[in-house]
């Protein structure tokens, strides 16, 4: 399967001491020599890494020639402090961007508080960075539904669209399981004469505790069938790790048939997993 002329990208999430971010920068070193396409860099919960996420996603853009996506939320900030942090990454030749409302400081299924002179939802986030100007600005999109809307694909739908008409150029979806949700999500959007780009993200399991919890925190649904195998052997790592990229793989090969516009991994800050996919993909 010749599919190099398919966009890769890789996420990280900003550490939180030393060792992590040792073993960030060995996860993109290790990862550097596939060219990907972008690295993006979340912010934590509540916005609590935003200024070392501002950190590391300018140090990547200098240390690397790897063009970076800074994540910038609703969370924590007023509009002003907002503008702020634009401008800095700017300075930092920073010129992508992933606007999300971002999570409470709670977790995902908290109360929504909004910040005091701040904003309520991301499409206020893109009509301020298209405003700023000098930004490429991505949003998030959900094949399993965004948590907020109850199952109600025609309102996240609607959402995107409304996103692109403000100026979003791309989104990068939550991670799924199912071909068929990706594909579902993006012939709505086509109904609606949408032409958004919509970057499938995949999920290399690698400990299912980990996955269990970012699945509830997410609110994307684990298939029975994929839970099943995972909890069978979750004493095992190694056994773990080979069945999530065995999963992941065949995700990937269903979605590269469906002419999906990229790949974006979500890392966990390490490499093993996704490199592995990766040459499994290339070398098919």
């Amino acid at each position: 399967m010749a599919i190099r002329a398919t966009k890769y990208s890789f996420e990280f999430f900003p550490p939180k001491d030393q060792a992590g971010e040792e073993r960030l920068w060995a996860a993109m070193s290790a990862l550097e020599p596939i060219a990907p396409d972008f690295i993006s860099v979340t912010y934590g919960a509540g916005g609590s890494t935003r200024d070392r996420t501002i950190r590391i996603t300018s140090e990547i853009t200098e240390r690397t020639s790897i063009p970076t996506v800074a994540h910038l939320t609703c969370v924590g900030s007023t509009r002003g402090e907002l503008i702020e942090i634009l401008q800095k990454y700017k300075e930092a030749g920073i010129h992508s961007i992933l606007a999300l409302r971002g999570d409470p400081a709670g977790g995902p299924s908290a109360p929504w508080v909004p910040t005091v002179g701040g904003f309520n939802h991301a499409d206020q986030l893109v009509e301020l960075a298209m405003e700023v100007g000098g930004f490429e600005v991505g949003v998030a999109a959900f094949p399993d539904g965004h948590p907020a809307s109850n199952g109600d694909l025609a309102k996240d739908v609607d959402v995107l669209i409304r996103k692109e008409s403000l100026g979003a150029s791309f989104a990068t979806t939550q991670f799924f399981f199912e071909a068929q949700s990706y594909q579902r999500l993006v012939e709505s959007l086509a109904a609606k004469g949408s032409s958004l780009p919509v970057i499938p993200g995949i999920l290399p399991v690698t400990n299912v505790k980990q996955l269990v919890r970012m699945s509830e925190l997410s609110g994307t649904p684990i298939p029975a069938n994929i839970l099943e195998k995972f909890s069978a052997i979750e004493a095992d790592n190694d056994a773990v790790q080979k069945l999530g990229i065995e999963i992941a793989t065949q995700l990937c090969e269903e979605l590269l048939e469906l002419g999906v516009p990229g790949l974006h991994f979500y890392t966990m800050n390490t490499s093993s997993a996704t490199l592995e996919i990766y040459r499994k993909l290339v070398t098919k």
